[in-house]
């Protein structure tokens, strides 16, 4: 049994406040997978903290005072009559800092490699060169945990990944069909904020529910998955964070391996807001042959009346014939109501 294991669903009463001006209030505090959630008396999530990004005001001292990550503006405070959660956040906290890679000579290197690029090719040429160079060296893990704590900043928005088991499965089996040559995506859904699909670093993918509740047939779902990923492949999402970040993004992440204080906040923020653009149609038609998949549902999706995604319509690679089956009927319908509906 793992140390989250250990402590899912242990759970303790506190009290939150979601800004230094606001008040605080009781609040239920339950430990999830790897992630803290924080709900009112009448069950509605106010927060969903990842435990990874947790850190802690006043060690050895009671109450206990954790914070986000480079918020401390926000607050958990805990009293002695909740020893046992004070006792497994830290003990989960100390565990993960165990875990965390410490590469001190690698930074030295990447800092001094950074600063002779600065003098070989000059101020112009410096930030461009860094967010590249950034992106090149930001091994799988820390791009998964920076996926994990953007999906912990969106879930303030979105609240937690619907989690019931079959439907999970079933989406598992349904993202394992259409892109099997990416065995690492996970692909989770949430009830709001995302609109349509939201592929993060560390190949984490969010689905809104409404592309699997509000339609008959998984191919429109299927449909926003494989345009997705093909957004992906065309620009990095790591490499669109550290662009709108801007420099002194790329170059805390090169020389600390951390992103400056409210980056994430603010590029979640950015995600659920701002403009989503539409791969062009020449481009996806390959991928849904591929995939296997019929690109009409999901053109229809997109415009109901059609005319706006005609090419996708006409140039659908299954119009004369059916491919294989996305999903069993049963595992269609366990899909449907992986969020409790």
């Amino acid at each position: 049994m793992s140390v989250f294991q250990q402590y899912q669903n242990l759970t303790a009463v506190g009290l939150w406040r979601d800004s230094v001006e606001a008040q605080r209030r009781e609040v239920v505090v339950t430990i999830g997978e790897a992630t803290l959630i924080l709900t009112d008396n009448k069950g509605q999530t106010l927060a969903h903290w990842s435990i990874g990004a947790l850190d802690r005001a006043n060690p050895g001292e009671v109450p206990a005072i954790f914070h986000p990550d480079g918020d401390p503006g926000e607050t958990l405070e805990l009293t002695a009559d909740h020893a046992a959660m004070i006792a497994a956040l830290d003990r989960m906290r100390s565990h993960i800092e165990r875990r965390r890679p410490h590469p001190g000579r690698l930074r030295l290197f990447i800092l001094i490699a950074v600063l002779g690029a600065v003098l070989a090719g000059g101020i112009f040429w410096l930030p461009d060169a860094m967010r590249r160079h950034a992106i090149s060296v930001v091994p799988k893990a820390k791009r998964a945990e920076i996926g994990e704590a953007l999906q912990a900043e969106i879930a303030r928005v979105s609240g937690p990944a619907c989690d019931a088991p079959r439907g999970q499965a079933a989406l598992d089996r349904l993202t394992a069909r259409i892109a099997p040559q990416e065995p690492t995506l996970s692909v989770e859904v949430v009830r709001q904020g995302v609109t349509g699909a939201l592929l993060l670093p560390g190949r984490r993918m969010l689905l809104n529910k409404s592309l699997i509740e509000d339609y008959e047939e998984p191919d429109v779902v299927a449909g926003y998955v494989v345009a997705e990923l093909y957004r992906g492949t065309s620009g990095d999402p790591l490499a669109a964070l550290l662009n709108r970040a801007g420099l002194t993004a790329s170059f805390r992440l090169l020389t600390t391996g951390n992103l400056p204080s409210g980056t994430i906040r603010k590029y979640a923020e950015y995600l659920l807001t701002g403009p989503d653009a539409r791969p062009p149609a020449d481009a996806l038609i390959p991928r849904f042959a591929e995939a296997q998949l019929r690109s009409t549902p999901y053109a229809y999706a997109l415009d109901v009346t059609g005319e706006s995604v005609l090419d996708l319509i006409e140039a659908d690679p299954f119009a004369d014939t059916a491919p294989p089956p996305l999903l069993r009927d049963a595992d269609w319908l366990r899909l449907q109501t992986i969020c409790g509906g």
